[in-house]
C-alpha cells in the first residue's frame, strides 16, 4: 500500500488520524473498557476488576500493526487484542484478568470501533460542512446582483448571478448536512450480542449489560444485536456518498469556471499550490482536481459497503470483513474533499469584470428570449419568436450582433425602438427571480446554521 506518498495529497492530517489503526485501536480498547464497567454495574463483575481492566485499555500501551499482523489468524484483530490486553490486565490483577472481553465475541468490539470511530470522523467532517455552508452563505449575499452568464449544456443559456450559482451550491449542502446530523444522532449503536446475538453466557443479565454498555459508549441501545444487519454501516455511506456528490457538483463548477478562457473564479493561491512540473504559468485548481478525485472513489466505497450488505445467517462470511477498510475510507476521502471544498469556498477568488465580459461573448444572443417576450407583446409569441430565431441564425452567420440583425429586420425595427432593444439586451434587466431565489436560501441558512 501507498497510504504514506498518495493519501496525504486527498485526506489532510486531521482525517487520517481519526480513521487510522490507532483510532480503530483506542475504539476496540475503550469498547473492551466499556464492557467491563457494563458488567461490573450489573453485578457480574467485580468492580476493581472493571477498573482494573479500564485502566489497561491505553491505546499507547499497544502496537496496531503487530496486533494487526497477530490477527491474521482469526481474521480480525480482536483476538490478538484481547490476549495481550489481558496480559497486560494479569500483570496488575490475575483476578480482573479472567473478567476481560466476558461474553462479547469479536464483531461486538469491531462494530462499536467502527461506530465510535464513525462519529468522531463525522464530528470533523460536519465542521468542514458548516466552513462551506458559511462560505456559500457570504459568497450568495455579497454577490446577489453580480450578473454572469448561465450555462445550460456548456453554452450559454441567459444572465444569472453568481449569487444565485453560490446559493444553487448551498441548498445541497444543507440538504447533505441535515442528512448527516441525522446519522449522526440516531444512525448509530452499541453492539453486544455475543457469539451468536443472544448474550446466552451473560445469563439473565445480558439486557442490563447492554443497557449499560450503550450508556457508558454514549451511544444509543439497539432493540437487538446487529451483527449481520448493515443497514447503520450502508446509512453512514449513503450520506457521506450524497455529500461527495454535492462535493463534486461545487468543485465541477469551480473547475470549469477557473478554466482560461472563462476566467470567471481563481482558487486561493499560495505556498505553491495549483502549480505545474513544466508550465510556470500555470494556476491549476487543484483542490478542486483531488476533492473531484476523491469523491468519486467515495461513490465506488458506497458501493462496496452496500454490496456487503448481504451477510450469511448470524454471522457473515467474509462480506464483514468488507466494511472496515471500506469504512475508514469512504469517511477519509469525504472529509478531505470537504476540507478541500471549504478552502475553496473560503478563499475563492470572484471576478465580476470577466463575468461581465462573458456576457457579451454571444453578442447579445443571450437575451435572445426577452427580446422574444418583448416582440411578442405586439406581434404574437410565434411571429415574434421565429422573427427573433432568424436574426440570430444571421448574428452567428455573419459575424454581427443580435442588435444588428434586429435592426435590420423591418418586422422589428418596426415595432420595436432602438432603446426598447437596448433595454431588453441588458442582462441585468432579465434576471427574473434570481434575487429573491437568494434571499429564500440565506432565510433557510440562517435558520437551520446559524440562527
Amino acid at each position: 500500500m501507498s497510504d504514506d506518498l498518495f493519501r496525504p495529497l486527498f485526506v489532510p492530517d486531521a482525517f487520517r488520524e481519526v480513521v487510522g489503526g490507532r483510532a480503530w485501536l483506542g475504539a476496540m480498547l475503550e469498547a473492551e473498557g466499556a464492557l467491563a464497567v457494563a458488567e461490573a454495574h450489573a453485578g457480574l463483575i467485580p468492580h476493581e476488576a472493571a477498573e482494573v481492566i479500564a485502566s489497561c485499555c491505553d491505546v499507547e500501551r499497544f502496537d496496531p500493526e503487530e496486533i494487526g499482523r497477530s490477527g491474521r489468524a482469526a481474521g480480525n484483530p480482536v483476538p490478538a487484542l484481547v490476549k495481550v490486553l489481558t496480559a497486560a490486565v494479569s500483570e496488575v490483577s490475575e483476578e480482573a484478568a479472567r473478567h476481560v472481553h466476558k461474553g462479547a465475541t469479536s464483531q461486538d468490539i469491531t462494530d462499536n470501533a467502527a461506530m465510535l470511530v464513525a462519529r468522531r470522523a463525522l464530528d470533523l467532517i460536519l465542521s468542514e460542512v458548516d466552513g462551506i455552508a458559511s462560505a456559500c452563505a457570504r459568497l450568495a449575499e455579497e454577490h446577489r446582483g453580480t450578473v454572469m452568464p448561465g450555462r445550460t449544456l456548456m453554452q450559454q443559456a441567459l444572465p444569472v448571478t453568481f449569487g444565485l450559482k453560490a446559493a444553487g451550491w448551498l441548498v445541497p449542502v444543507l440538504e447533505a448536512r441535515r442528512r448527516l446530523m441525522e446519522v449522526r444522532a440516531g444512525g448509530l449503536a452499541a453492539q453486544l450480542g455475543g457469539a451468536a446475538g443472544t448474550l446466552a453466557s451473560l445469563g439473565d443479565a445480558g439486557l442490563l449489560v447492554l443497557e449499560e454498555f450503550a450508556l457508558e459508549l454514549e451511544l444509543p441501545e439497539p432493540v437487538i444485536p446487529w451483527h449481520t444487519n448493515r443497514t447503520r454501516i450502508v446509512g453512514i455511506a449513503d450520506a457521506l456518498s450524497l455529500l461527495a456528490g454535492v462535493l463534486e457538483n461545487i468543485s465541477e463548477d469551480v473547475i470549469l469556471m477557473a478554466q482560461t478562457e472563462v476566467g470567471e473564479v481563481a482558487e486561493p493561491a499560495g505556498g505553491g499550490r495549483g502549480g505545474s512540473s513544466t508550465l510556470p504559468h500555470k494556476r491549476n485548481p487543484i483542490l478542486s482536481v483531488t476533492a473531484v478525485a476523491s469523491c468519486r472513489r467515495v461513490r465506488d466505497l458506497a458501493r462496496t459497503l452496500l454490496g456487503a450488505m448481504v451477510q450469511e445467517h448470524e454471522r457473515a462470511a467474509g462480506a464483514w470483513h468488507v466494511e472496515w477498510e471500506a469504512l475508514s475510507e469512504v469517511l477519509a476521502l469525504t472529509g478531505g474533499a470537504a476540507s478541500a471544498v471549504r478552502e475553496v469556498t473560503e478563499g475563492l477568488e470572484v471576478r465580476p469584470e470577466r463575468m461581465r465580459e462573458n456576457l457579451g461573448v454571444t453578442d447579445g444572443l443571450l437575451l435572445a428570449e426577452n427580446v422574444t417576450t418583448v416582440a411578442s407583446r405586439k406581434l404574437g409569441r410565434l411571429e415574434a419568436h421565429e422573427l427573433v430565431k432568424a436574426a440570430s441564425h444571421r448574428t452567428f452567420e455573419n459575424e454581427s450582433s443580435l442588435r444588428d440583425e434586429i435592426l435590420a429586420e423591418p418586422a422589428l425595427s418596426d415595432v420595436l425602438s432602438p432603446e426598447e432593444i437596448d433595454a431588453a439586451l441588458d442582462p441585468q434587466s432579465y434576471l427574473g427571480s434570481a434575487e429573491a431565489f437568494v434571499d429564500r436560501t440565506l432565510a433557510l441558512y440562517r435558520k437551520e446554521v446559524n440562527p
